[in-house]
């Protein structure tokens, strides 16, 4: 059972009468009597909660940033009338900030027999799986003054994918993927690239590209055009141990480097390349291999939509036996993990031989901007202090990637609103030279 706001104030309004006009125990008789005779009507005449049935539908992902609507389809099978406050229960990160109160409860009015909608509107605070916990329902009387209370476990889930900020960068980078391709008038020369065509000469073209057997044959200048190879092999790397953790800004590393992954994902997919995915700290958290093009952006999205920084180191030796497995073959292997010195050096660097070796390897890291910020602070002794540890902090971090780059290591460094569109340009340049 649940009392109203308005017994309340009925129960108020006796007092005063009888306090003013009746004052006697047969006053407050009297007014007790009627409130509990009108309590009980209404509880009487509310339409039954156990009874109904209660059913979820709409959205299962959304991105983050945006909305989802998940609707209630509420069945009254009963023959009286149901007037509702329901109360649709989701953990907190589930709704936008500070609207959890308001977005969470709905008034519904189902006659006997029929069914009615309410929908909920979830906008996620953070990745991940979200779950509904229950249906909470209070059927009200005709009075308004009581009425029955229940709930239901009605569950759904709505996964909060990666947001992909990063694919305001996509157009860009496709523009020039088409210019390496030579579907434009720009056309370049790799070493390692695949011979495309056979054109005729025009001026400006290079001679060393002109095909003289080819000439004789046709009794015209030919030139060879080139394409950048394809169906070549790329594997993204996430590293999700302690360093992955770290916030710059207002996110984890890790979401820089899951807003990098799927740049570069949807711009090979689109250059014909194949790209498989690992996450990995002390052990594997998520792979996804052999997806079809259509189908490796959704299964990316899914899979990193449950990856969160784990507070331990990576197991290095681990991580890359696992990768060398994944990629048997020549690959492009893009490590998304930290340049902080000691993991580097106790634990990627003695490895590196085993990657490069074979492969083509890019470690893409992002960098604290703050970094910069601090190191230009004067002024107080705070400040040339901070200054100091800055510019060591800056000074180690380009030691460290000069000493990968001496291995044969592509190394990028950078924040991270520029670590997806540099990663990408990294991908155009190694393909354009051939060397995937």
């Amino acid at each position: 059972m649940a009392l109203t706001g308005r017994t309340a104030l009925i129960a108020a309004l006796g007092a005063l009468f009888v306090g003013l006009l009746l004052p006697s125990w047969v006053g407050i008789g009297a007014v007790t009597g009627a409130v509990l005779l009108a309590v009980l009507a209404d509880l009487v005449l509310a339409a039954p909660v156990r009874s109904l049935r209660i059913v979820r539908g709409g959205a299962t992902t959304v991105r983050l940033g945006d909305t989802a609507s998940v609707e209630l389809t509420v069945t009254n099978p009963s023959g009286r009338p149901l007037r509702a406050l329901i109360r649709d229960a989701w953990a907190p990160s589930a709704w936008r900030p500070g609207t959890a109160e308001t977005a969470s409860r709905h008034t519904l009015a189902v006659p006997g027999g029929e069914r009615r909608l309410a929908v909920s509107v979830l906008a996620p605070s953070r990745r991940g799986d979200h779950h509904a916990h229950r249906v909470t329902v209070r059927s009200l009387g005709p009075l308004g003054l009581a009425g029955r209370q229940g709930s239901h476990h009605v569950p759904w889930t709505v996964r909060a994918l990666p947001p992909f900020h990063s694919r305001k960068h996509l157009p860009s980078r496709l523009a020039r993927l088409r210019e390496l391709d030579g579907r434009t008038s720009v056309l370049t020369r790799g070493q390692g690239t695949e011979f495309d065509s056979l054109r005729e000469y025009l001026p400006g073209d290079d001679v060393r590209s002109i095909d003289w057997r080819a000439s004789a044959r046709r009794h015209t200048v030919a030139v060879r055009t080139w394409r950048p190879e394809r169906d070549r092999h790329i594997l993204v790397v996430l590293d999700t141990g302690r360093t992955s953790a770290g916030r710059v800004g207002d996110a984890p590393r890790l979401d820089a480097a899951l807003d990098a992954a799927l740049l570069l994902t949807a711009l090979a997919t689109r250059a014909g390349d194949r790209v498989d995915l690992l996450a990995h700290d002390a052990r594997k958290r998520a792979a996804v291999i052999g997806s079809s093009p259509s189908e490796i952006l959704p299964a990316f999205t899914n899979a990193m939509a449950l990856l969160e920084p784990a507070l331990h180191e990576t197991d290095m030796r681990s991580l890359v036996s696992t990768a060398l497995r994944m990629a048997p073959h020549r690959s492009l292997i893009v490590l998304l993990t930290g340049l902080d010195a000691a993991p580097v050096e106790d634990g990627l660097r003695p490895l590196l031989p085993l990657l490069t070796k074979r492969h083509e390897v890019v470690l893409a890291s992002v960098a604290d901007p703050h970094l910069d910020v601090l190191a230009a602070g004067r002024g107080t002794v705070e400040a040339v202090y901070g200054a100091a540890a800055a510019e060591r902090t800056r000074a180690d971090r380009r030691h460290t990637a000069d000493r990968l780059t001496r291995h044969g290591v592509t190394v990028l460094d950078a924040p991270p609103a520029q670590i997806a569109p540099a990663l990408a340009d990294t991908y155009l340049a190694l393909k354009a030279a051939g060397r995937l």
